[in-house]
């Protein structure tokens, strides 16, 4: 059996606090087509309601992150009055999630970019390999995504004439290497691409590369060329270029994603340099400031213009936990204003640091606001799975089911576990609030030693927390297991499971530690362990991903596996202190 789709109902909008609405349904006009977790949707939604942007109140102020959890690598295209996102994936399928916003500060997920296996072969990605930093484009009624498959392929795009899908197969690119590429459509019908490397098959120079490029062959017109070294801070890379009054200019990070990431800009008249860096150099960074900053490792930007002319970046950055330096939920989408000064530069958020509370300057006019409806706190299984969720590389379809066992969720475990860099049967979606609940009701009696279905905090094999049912001398029990890297893996805590029936698991997520509980009912668990956020961090366990909570089963022996069925799934925010 096999889940009937990918997405379930309408997209939604990113959760922006605790909601207590009921789950959504299904809104007239909308539908939902897919061929089994192969995750091809075709999403028909009806207009967006007329509202004169008059009577509409605009954006004064907004909170960061706009797009939480891990959400790294954002690119942003403006379409009409329609802004689109799109943000790198990694290991995880489907790849290269993209969202939607009329006022770049509340956004609705569309689904996926990368959707077939045929687009997405992961079966070699190793923990934050995968797909790299994409960039998104529009030109001529057709939109472009062009990334790097760090583990299959190198560097390729892929074109839609409309952002839901379906989007093409790869178009490989094989004159130029390097990661983080970048297309700049010019006015004369010539296409750019920047990248971090030269030609594929000699040794490239640290510094951003470009080239002349088909992009509807993938080959290219000219050699790379080496256009600009950056300002001499280490892994010049994200590379975008414009062009604004008759000048180019080029974007680019330096620093490395982590604390001293910083966006350095050149520009120049022509796109082949030489390029006149900024006297500002960075435009942005939080590198050097304080350790209670809640705001680190601003970066890896790009640049749109809304239909005001007002301009915009959006940027990744993390948030580091209690005012020590350890981030666990990934690197997230923010979002700044620019302003471009009397000599032709730009200037982010008028120099200021960049705060979660933001306040628009009085010179800019934001957005009318729009925004869409939020998801309710639980997932009732009873359809396919809705687009906030995940696979780990290219899964077996076979082993989810949303209609074995109506109204529940079925994983099917195999002898691929979690500590494996491979695909066991997990799917999981990011947290994406440092305070939360986690809940799940599962239906599990193995029928061997060595199965175990529940929950799991993953952040990569060697650095995970799963909490769950497993039988152990033919009894069953509820277990906390915790590894912390590859030398640590310690079941921590045990109960025995009474009877037959299902079991609540549940996670109460704090900034610094994860309590675990258990019950019969969700409404009387009792504790049963506690694990600290930080062996999940990226400065513990490494790596570009961020934390996922998942759902699991495993078959380590092999054989016919016991279903585990998972009742309703709860994703609650809870405010921050």
């Amino acid at each position: 059996m096999v889940v009937a789709g990918w997405c379930r109902f309408a997209p939604v909008a990113r959760r922006r606090g605790p909601s207590i609405l009921p789950r959504m349904r299904p809104p007239n006009g909308i539908r939902a087509l897919g061929l089994g977790l192969a995750l091809v949707s075709v999403v028909v939604l009806p207009p967006p309601p007329v509202v004169h942007a008059d009577v509409r109140s605009r954006v004064t102020a907004y909170r960061n992150p706009v797009i939480p959890g891990f959400h790294p690598d954002p690119s942003v295209v403006r379409v009409g009055d329609w802004f689109y996102l799109v943000n790198s994936s990694f290991e995880m399928f489907p790849g290269v999630p993209i969202h939607r916003s009329r006022d770049l500060v509340h956004w609705e997920p569309l689904g996926y970019v990368l959707t077939r296996d045929s687009q997405l072969p992961l079966a070699k990605a190793g923990p934050s390999r995968g797909i790299f930093a994409p960039t998104l484009r529009h030109h001529d009624g057709t939109f472009y995504m062009v990334t790097t498959n760090i583990s299959g392929g190198g560097n390729f795009l892929v074109t839609a004439q409309d952002p839901r899908g379906p989007w093409s197969e790869p178009i490989w690119i094989r004159g130029q290497g390097g990661i983080d590429p970048s297309l700049f459509f010019d006015d004369d019908g010539k296409v750019y691409l920047t990248s971090t490397g030269g030609p594929p098959d000699g040794p490239s120079e640290s510094g951003i590369w470009q080239s002349e490029i088909d992009v509807t062959t993938g080959t290219s017109r000219t050699a790379p060329r080496l256009i600009w070294k950056g300002t001499g801070g280490r892994y010049p890379e994200g590379p975008h270029l414009y062009r604004k009054e008759g000048r180019y200019y080029l974007f680019i990070s330096e620093g490395g994603t982590e604390y001293g990431h910083m966006v350095t800009v050149a520009r120049s008249a022509s796109p082949w340099g030489p390029f006149e860096a900024c006297p500002r150099n960075p435009i942005l960074t939080h590198r050097n400031t304080q350790l209670d900053q809640p705001i680190q490792g601003t970066g890896h930007s790009d640049l749109v213009q809304d239909a005001a002319g007002n301009w915009w970046m959006v940027f990744l950055a993390f948030r580091p936990v209690g005012g020590w330096y350890w981030h666990h939920l990934g690197r997230e989408t923010f979002l700044a204003p620019v302003r471009w000064d009397g000599q032709g530069w730009p200037v982010v958020n008028e120099g200021l640091t960049i705060a979660q509370q933001m306040r628009l300057p009085a010179n800019v006019r934001g957005l009318p606001e729009q925004t869409f409806p939020v998801p309710g706190i639980r997932d009732d299984f009873d359809s396919a799975l809705g687009p906030a969720w995940n696979c780990l590389r290219n899964p077996v379809r076979d082993n989810y089911s949303t209609t074995t066992r109506a109204g529940w969720l079925t994983l099917r475990g195999t002898a691929i576990t979690m500590a494996d860099e491979a695909s066991p049967t997990f799917v999981g979606r990011r947290q994406e609030d440092l305070r939360a609940r986690l809940a799940t009701r599962i239906d599990f009696v193995p029928a061997r030693d060595g199965e175990e279905a529940g929950l799991v905090l993953y952040r990569e094999p060697h650095h995970r927390y799963e909490f769950g049912v497993r039988r152990v001398k033919g009894r069953r029990e509820v277990f906390v297991r915790q590894t912390i890297g590859k030398r640590v893996s310690v079941v921590t805590a045990t109960a025995p499971a009474p009877g037959r029936g299902p079991v609540v698991l549940q996670i109460d997520a704090e900034p610094e530690e994860y309590t675990l509980s258990w019950g019969v009912q969700p409404d009387h668990l009792q504790r049963l362990d506690a694990a600290v956020t930080r062996y999940l961090s990226t400065e513990v366990a490494a790596g570009f991903i961020g934390t996922y909570v998942g759902l699991f089963a495993t078959n380590p022996a092999g054989g016919t596996p016991t279903p585990a069925a998972f009742d309703w799934f709860d994703y609650e925010p809870r405010p921050e202190r």
